[in-house]
């Protein structure tokens, strides 16, 4: 797909906050005002900037990103995105039935002083059973004290008991931490993007880089944190490029580049789930955009937008007691161009969140045995798995994989020394024995013009039947229906305001849909307060509604939208249709090119064999859908 760079980019200068989650006066409400009106990225409505006190005004604004910080909020604020300190023994831990079961021993703790191993099961603290005190804070206050002070620590190792004295010290808790597994897997968890992240990354890479011949960074339940750490932290991976962009509420742009080389061009395998929020979306979205790793869990979190931080450093005058304001300023997206918006990173293997890491073992396995029968897939690298020891050692991992396989993956069954036979997830379901597999389609699936598209749609779960299994390619949609199925595939978020239209009662199964897909600017009424939610949508209405879709979700579309021609609009292939849906039906059909120069129709038949007054069916929205989302690489490309 052709991208164009656009001269009004900048380099970004602002520095971005990025935390998935909201915190509160020097300031007085009249500097606050002025502060939200040079920066906040929406119009600020005047109602907001007419309350009596910052706390009123920003309740007003309704942006639960946008924050007033005391100065001791603002010092808990940066905080958290840095590495912390404790006075214990250095440990981590899973309350288990026979114990503590040690997941982790940090490097020069006393733990590790006193030869404590990850693996390990305490027993006893100071001679009290771990498993007598019911209360879990009660037990990890046994191990905190003042440093210099002892702690005796009785643990199991296999069926050996023992019991070690350590002494207390301080102990540094990374937000970031990495270990090697198996022997050749490097493993990064990080929890925050902060200050020390990227030299976390750097240093995990290079104690294992000799050893790890493929990387899984984990990134559930990693709410943000700052842009650059994110970038840089991506970098590592991809190399140079472009790695971020930023659009202001002026449609200026800036962008975020990595200069230098990868460290690292090991396969790699990113972990998500719907905690995975902000810089965590930048850095899985970076990946994904560069087709670098293979992203698996959950769809993220949904946070498309960042905030510039306001303090004592930028404006000396109006924050001299070191207090600060965090105003969401910039909507961001991918290198593709892609929001995260609301929508969020899908990943390629699309699962429950706990299952992830299974799966990610299961693919980073290592070689598999030359007599084994060994599935090969490609997904951005190829991952060559011991099916029969995969089934044997995490079946419910196995199942979940290839279940989350998506139509578009190439898939193969044989050894290095035979021949290798293309197969499918079923197939090797069946040759896995013992596994339970779930295809994606509906029990009409056979019916639907673009089976391919529909299977996919239905995997990634963005699409829904009717309740019975079916899906009825063949109906027509309403403008109701078609609104519940964007709200669904978008992961829209859930408005709180009321109605917009007289003819939409807040009490309705499709009100939540109708007004949130409204919210965002891609419908709207008959301009006499009516949306007409039981019509069938005919075909111009549909292609004039995706194409807003295709410039809400990438920024490239957005611009190539803004600057389409009067003589374009013109042309003798748009004739048939209302001069309010040629702008749609020119970006969908004539904007995009190939690699080859071509241009690329997204829509399911050329535009002069369209109907603009026919009912759209549900079968043509699923298509355009699909097509849209591969198109734009939101979906792994068909």
């Amino acid at each position: 797909m052709k991208r164009h760079i656009f001269s009004r980019f900048t380099a970004a200068g602002l520095s971005l906050a990025l935390l998935a989650l909201p915190a509160a006066q020097a300031l007085t409400p009249k500097q606050a005002a002025q502060l939200l009106q040079d920066y906040y990225i929406d119009e600020v409505p005047q109602s907001v900037l007419e309350q009596p006190t910052i706390e009123e005004m920003l309740e007003a604004l309704g942006d639960p990103y946008t924050e007033y910080f005391t100065a001791e909020d603002y010092a808990a604020f940066t905080a958290s995105m840095q590495d912390s300190t404790l006075v214990g023994i250095g440990i981590s831990y899973t309350y288990t039935a026979k114990g503590l079961l040690l997941s982790g021993v940090m490097a020069g703790s006393p733990a590790e002083k006193g030869g404590i191993q990850a693996g390990d099961l305490i027993v006893a603290v100071d001679g009290k059973d771990v498993l007598a005190e019911p209360d879990e804070d009660v037990v990890s206050d046994w191990f905190k004290g003042e440093v210099g002070t002892k702690v005796k620590v009785t643990y199991l190792r296999g069926n050996d008991r023992r019991t070690v004295t350590l002494t207390r010290d301080v102990v540094v808790v990374p937000a970031t931490s990495s270990r090697l597994l198996d022997g050749h897997i490097g493993y990064i968890d990080c929890d925050t993007f902060g200050e020390e992240t990227r030299s976390h990354f750097q240093e995990a890479i290079e104690d294992y880089g000799e050893q790890a011949d493929v990387w899984i960074i984990d990134l559930r339940a990693n709410l943000g944190g700052a842009t650059d750490a994110a970038v840089d932290s991506a970098g590592l991976f991809t190399g140079a490029g472009d790695l971020l962009y930023f659009r202001d509420g002026a449609g200026n742009y800036e962008y975020h580049p990595y200069w230098d080389d990868a460290v690292s061009d090991a396969p790699l395998i990113v972990l998500v789930d719907q905690n995975t929020a902000s810089a965590a979306e930048i850095f899985a979205a970076a990946i994904q955009s560069y087709s670098r790793g293979v992203i698996i869990g959950e769809r993220t979190y949904g946070k498309g937008v960042a905030q510039s931080v306001l303090t004592q450093r930028t404006f000396p005058k109006l924050f001299p007691d070191g207090d600060a304001l965090k105003i969401t300023s910039h909507r961001f997206f991918s290198p593709a161009g892609n929001t995260t918006d609301q929508v969020g990173v899908i990943p390629d293997l699309l699962m429950d969140g706990t299952l992830a890491s299974g799966v990610a073992l299961i693919l980073a396995g290592g070689q598999p045995r030359e007599d084994g029968l060994t599935l090969r897939l490609e997904l951005y690298d190829r991952w060559d798995i011991d099916l029969e020891a995969a089934a044997q050692d995490d079946p419910v991992a196995l199942q979940a994989l290839l279940e989350a396989v998506p139509p578009s993956a190439r898939m193969w069954l044989g050894s290095e020394a035979d021949h290798w036979e293309p197969t499918t997830a079923a197939q090797a379901a069946v040759v896995a024995t013992g596994l339970g597999y779930e295809p994606p389609t509906f029990t009409d699936h056979d019916q639907s013009k673009y089976p391919e598209a529909l299977s996919t749609l239905k995997t990634y779960q963005l699409v829904q039947g009717i309740g019975d299994g079916s899906y009825h390619p063949k109906d027509t949609l309403t403008r109701a229906e078609l609104c519940q199925m964007l709200a669904a595939a978008l992961n829209c978020i859930m408005p709180d305001n009321p109605s917009p239209y007289d003819d939409i009662p807040d009490d309705a199964w499709y009100a939540p849909a109708v007004i949130a897909v409204s919210n965002m600017g891609l419908v709207n009424g008959n301009g006499k307060g009516l949306f007409l939610p039981e019509e069938t949508i005919d075909h111009q209405q549909f292609i004039t509604i995706m194409g807003r879709l295709a410039q809400w979700l990438n920024m490239f579309l957005y611009e190539e939208g803004a600057a389409v021609s009067e003589e374009a609009l013109a042309s003798e292939a748009l004739s048939g249709y209302a001069a309010w849906a040629r702008p749609s039906a020119w970006l969908l059909t004539e904007s995009q090119e190939g690699y080859f120069g071509n241009t690329l129709n997204l829509l399911w038949d050329d535009l002069a064999d369209i109907d603009p007054a026919a009912p759209t069916t549900r079968d043509e929205a699923a298509y355009l859908l699909w097509r849209l989302l591969t198109h734009l690489e939101v979906l792994p490309p068909a």
